[in-house]
């Protein structure tokens, strides 16, 4: 948004203010003339050459006069919706719904909802004894019947259609990923999609379809991935729509102060679903949500600055012009970014409220605006109801967004602070991110001298240095308790009149209401705050692709410290030119709330210079990248790529102790072209054989002349004339080191080794992969020194079919 669209914002919001004002409407004025100061304060960052401080001064004086009255005065509560309203709004939206299904070429759905439309109209008809009303309902009622007349005289059965529409859901092509905050009108942007890494009619395969189809299931409830056929979810009802899974369970707070539940129309007189998309409307209430909350702040507020449609998208029904709408019939659905892609969630809108009709969840402080309440009634559905455990940030806008989770620690100790505050100051602006800061345990006492509530998630609202001074503006999700130390409202010392000009911000007004915005110094931020999040626009990164896979517990050892045999593996291709960065996001899929409380799976991305080929030992070769496990859902690595490809990579997936299948998805994101591939197993045939060191045979390695003899040989008859891959691993005794020779018999072709050996000896686990002639060859598997005791596996594959194994001693 250039300056001329942030002064034209301002003054839009200024005329919403003066509006509700001059009607009466304290509550609305009030935020109108908040958001117009805090469209200016933008405007002036931008550049603004109007007289912007004066305004900001009278805008601010007026609210602090209007909250006089407030407080003065008190305000009587909106009446709520009569029935007799409901029903006509109700009947004019299924007409709505009736007409887009008949333009959309299905009649069939078009003629159950005219007939039912009709219906409701002559019951509205019935009840209203206004006249202009009534007729207005006659018209829509003619209208509906006339056109269910009109589709019952021509309508013949469109099979080939209805059988497209049905192939539509079970399409198990990889979609290009689509630009989701261009604005739709209840259809695809798969023209507008962005460029892919590999064709997109990359089919998932069986086990990407099964891993798709287990993520589907969380806590208990279905819910399916996000296809194009769901834009055309019927919203329309002749009665209230209410889902069976609709009352969700309460946290305790909610449970003490429940006084049922309750639909908009039976809270507020005009229920919409968006009044002014704003950070500053939203209030966190019983539920222990913040990081949820705070990330619905931010998605508002980048909505509201750049004019993408970030939080608003996801929400349906919509109408023509692609924003979501208030449904009299009840039925909204949600898109969410859940287990590795887009997902659908069905809500009705029942509430939960206390015994004075107050909402119990979070709300917009606009009261008859509803998205707030049933974006979280979405995401707390899935989540297993409102006694949500707790989350962070990077989580929950990932889920809201799609966005690339980053977690940073402000406790590393190769913490670059000016660095990283530049960079996330640099991006903010450009829109390239979304940022939170969350603080850490804290004493009772400590907390209450700062203000700030521990172990808390706060939003990022501004980023900005003035005269070398760095300084963060952050929201509160409660909207009430601020921070108290330097560059806080009650400090007089720091505000100057220079800073308060180039901020424009009064710490005077501000001292007089505590709406939970405040502004803190980076140094005061670094020593009280623990964490930041930042979540970066997939749509710097023109390149992308996915795979979903699974890892079952019984595929390896517990712990991969000793072998990465077992452990999935990935071949990363960048065909690059100049110098650039993939970035990989590994994502495991969670589906119960007691794995989200608790979260013990720790998990990790490793990156090998390998030549993209398999890596069966941790450090040999070394790691390019060494992945810290950690337990959260989401870990991102960048690969920063040298000039002059291409380049290829090996990618490893690993965990701290696997006990336990693990679901995931890997996410690639590239400047440049890429192959992203699965390290195919080459081997036809694989055997496995137990063995033993007895006192007998445990004669150790070769340089024991006189008992190297002694050892157990297997020999291997590879039938052909050609090449062959084969694979030897062994698995021993981690109490001392072991390893193999491999002794070439015979060829039909050059011997291409007498000798060969696994390399230096290891504790637990020695491999070997390599191409062979076909032929026969003898594999000794020993312990570094003789008469080391102890059972061990010989896993053998050839990569030809017809191979034999024996034990000749």
């Amino acid at each position: 948004m250039d300056v001329s669209d942030m002064e034209q914002d301002a003054i839009k919001l200024a005329s919403s203010a003066v509006e509700f004002d001059q009607k009466g409407c304290v509550n609305e004025a009030i935020f109108y003339y908040m958001e117009a100061a805090q469209a200016l304060h933008l405007a002036v960052i931008a550049g603004s050459t109007l007289d912007c401080a004066s305004k900001v001064e009278e805008y601010s004086k007026r609210i602090e006069e209007l909250r006089k009255v407030k407080a003065a005065v008190r305000i009587v509560a909106d009446l709520v919706i009569s029935k007799k309203q409901i029903n006509e709004q109700r009947a004019k939206f299924m007409v709505q719904d009736a007409l887009e299904a008949d333009e959309a070429g299905k009649k069939d759905e078009a003629l159950s909802l005219y007939m039912e439309a009709a219906d409701l109209c002559i019951k509205a008809i019935n009840e209203t004894g206004n006249s202009s009303v009534k007729k207005q309902l006659q018209r829509l009622a003619k209208q509906s019947l006339d056109r269910a007349e009109a589709i019952k005289a021509t309508k013949q059965l469109a099979s080939l259609s209805q059988l497209d529409s049905l192939l539509s859901f079970v399409d198990t092509k990889e979609k290009p990923p689509t630009n989701s905050h261009t604005t739709s009108n209840h259809t695809t942007s798969t023209a507008k999609a962005k460029d892919t890494a590999q064709p997109t009619n990359r089919k998932y395969t069986k086990e990407e379809i099964d891993v798709l189809r287990f993520g589907s299931l969380i806590n208990g409830r279905e819910y399916l991935p996000f296809m194009a056929a769901d834009l055309q979810e019927r919203f329309a009802f002749p009665m209230p729509y209410s889902d069976k899974h609709g009352v969700l369970e309460l946290a305790e707070k909610q449970r003490s102060k429940l006084g049922g539940w309750k639909r908009p129309d039976e809270l507020m007189e005009k229920p919409q679903m968006i009044m002014t998309i704003s950070s500053l409307s939203i209030m966190q209430t019983l539920v222990s949500d913040c990081s949820f909350v705070a990330s619905l702040a931010i998605s508002a507020a980048y909505e509201r600055k750049f004019k993408k449609k970030l939080i608003t998208s996801i929400i349906y029904p919509q109408n023509r012009k692609g924003e979501p709408v208030y449904n009299p019939c009840g039925k909204y659905m949600v898109k969410l970014h859940l287990n590795g892609v887009s997902r659908k969630v069905v809500i009705d809108d029942r509430l939960p409220v206390d015994k004075h009709g107050k909402l119990l969840c979070s709300y917009s402080s606009n009261h008859n605006e509803l998205w707030v309440s049933l974006v979280e009634k979405a995401y707390m559905k899935v989540m297993g109801g409102y006694d949500f455990p707790g989350s962070n940030s990077n989580i929950d806008l990932h889920s809201l967004t799609g966005w690339i989770p980053e977690r940073q620690s402000l406790r590393d100790k190769d913490f670059d602070r000016n660095t990283f505050f530049e960079k996330v100051r640099e991006r903010f602006h450009k829109g390239h991110c979304l940022a939170t800061i969350s603080t850490g345990v804290m004493g009772e006492a400590d907390a209450d001298r700062a203000g700030l509530v521990p172990t808390h998630a706060y939003a990022v609202l501004d980023v900005q240095v003035v005269r070398g001074l760095k300084l963060l503006q952050l929201k509160n999700p409660w909207s009430h308790l601020r921070w108290k130390g330097n560059y806080s409202a009650h400090d007089d010392a720091h505000w100057t009149p220079e800073l308060r000009k180039a901020l424009n911000y009064d710490n005077q007004l501000a001292k007089e209401f505590d709406n939970g915005v405040f502004w803190i110094d980076w140094d005061s931020a670094l020593h009280f705050y623990d964490t930041f999040y930042i979540n970066w626009n997939p749509d710097l990164f023109p390149k992308t692709t996915c795979r979903h896979a699974s890892w079952l517990a019984k595929d390896g050892p517990t712990r991969d410290s000793y072998s990465l045999g077992n452990n999935p593996q990935y071949r990363l291709e960048v065909r690059n030119k100049k110098a650039t960065v993939v970035w990989v996001l590994l994502t495991r899929h969670i589906t119960e709330k007691e794995d989200f409380a608790e979260n013990k799976e720790f998990i990790t991305l490793l990156v090998y210079l390998n030549d993209g080929k398999k890596v069966y030992y941790p450090y040999s070769p070394p790691p390019h990248i060494d992945g810290v496990r950690i337990n959260s859902p989401h870990y991102l690595t960048r690969i920063q790529v040298p000039e002059n490809g291409p380049h290829r990579y090996t990618l490893v997936v690993s965990q701290y102790e696997k006990h336990k299948n693990i679901r995931y998805t890997l996410r690639v994101y590239s400047l440049v072209e890429f192959k992203f591939n699965n390290i195919e197993d080459p081997y036809r045939l694989k055997k496995r054989i137990q063995g033993e060191w007895t006192a007998a045979t445990a004669g150790g390695c070769s340089n024991n002349k006189a008992t190297y003899g002694n050892n157990p040989i297997y020999q291997i008859n590879i039938e052909g004339n050609g090449q062959a891959q084969l694979l030897v691993e062994l698995r021993a005794p981690k109490d001392y080191n072991n390893g193999f020779d491999i002794i070439c018999v015979e060829t039909n072709a050059e011997k291409p080794f007498n000798k060969t050996t696994s390399g230096s000896f290891r504790p637990g686990y020695s491999a070997l992969e390599i191409s062979v002639p076909c032929g026969v060859y003898n594999i000794i598997p020993c312990t570094f020194s003789a008469q080391q005791l102890g059972h061990f596996f010989l896993d053998i594959g050839s990569s030809v079919q017809s191979t034999k194994i024996a034990r000749l001693k």
